[in-house]
């Protein structure tokens, strides 16, 4: 896009990404896959290229290390939650290289502070980044433990005053099911759904503390197939892509 052509005016003018660490390593059950990271760069540096608007990514750490997993064999959980957050800013620093190199500007912001690799998440400045056009990498989950990066994603979307939650999933599910559909073969897809039925129907979408947090600030979500060409840009046309959880 030259620079004198103008860009869409998207659903959302400001947008939280949510990348979960699982969808890091691509077919692989561990590590990363440095094609998928390519890609999400791709997705992101697409979308600010075609839509005037500001985006913010948080990233998992599972496809490194998960706390629960830890805690289930015995270690601290406090401690295996420490470690998870430090797996987040890995993640973190391998999509900065990759959004650089396709010319964005990114900043890693890590709830840990470790001045060498990410500057501390400090809201005013984050804001500040995301008026500069740069994309911000939130880190580090929220800093503390045993609360997920689902959580982090609505937090710093509320802090950031994003429009919207991007639950972005790697399953190849596309959406919020009323049952697992690998497990249930008459499970069908929601199109729309509220905060408050998530949580009344347990439906798997983002964790309790997350959903609640957003239903308080009236702040959507949209889950969608992570995987799917063109999808988040669809979504900010305002297409009805994934499932839609709203107040």
């Amino acid at each position: 896009m030259s620079d004198t052509q103008a860009k869409a005016t998207p659903r959302w003018g400001r947008i939280l990404f949510k990348v979960s660490g699982e969808a890091f390593a691509g077919e692989a059950s561990y590590g990363i896959d440095g094609e998928i990271v390519q890609r999400i760069a791709n997705d992101i540096v697409a979308v600010r290229e075609a839509f005037d608007v500001s985006v913010g990514v948080v990233v998992g750490g599972g496809n490194i290390w998960r706390g629960l997993k830890g805690a289930g064999a015995g270690m601290d959980r406090s401690q295996a939650d420490y470690m998870g957050m430090l797996a987040t800013v890995i993640n973190g620093l391998a999509l900065q290289d990759r959004l650089e190199r396709a010319g964005q500007p990114t900043r890693v912001m890590s709830a840990i502070h470790m001045a060498q690799v990410a500057e501390p998440y400090i809201r005013r400045r984050a804001i500040r980044h995301l008026e500069k056009d740069r994309v911000v990498v939130f880190a580090g989950g929220t800093g503390n433990p045993f609360f997920t990066t689902d959580t982090t994603a609505a937090l710093r979307a509320v802090e950031i005053e994003a429009g919207v939650v991007l639950k972005g999933t790697h399953s190849g599910t596309g959406g919020i099911y009323t049952a697992d559909p690998k497990l249930d073969p008459t499970a069908t897809k929601i199109d729309e759904v509220s905060h408050i039925e998530v949580l009344q129907k347990g439906l798997k979408a983002m964790d309790s503390t997350a959903i609640t947090l957003c239903m308080d600030n009236e702040l959507p979500i949209v889950v969608f197939d992570l995987m799917g060409d063109g999808n988040v840009q669809a979504i900010l046309r305002g297409e009805p892509v994934g499932t839609l959880v709203h107040s």
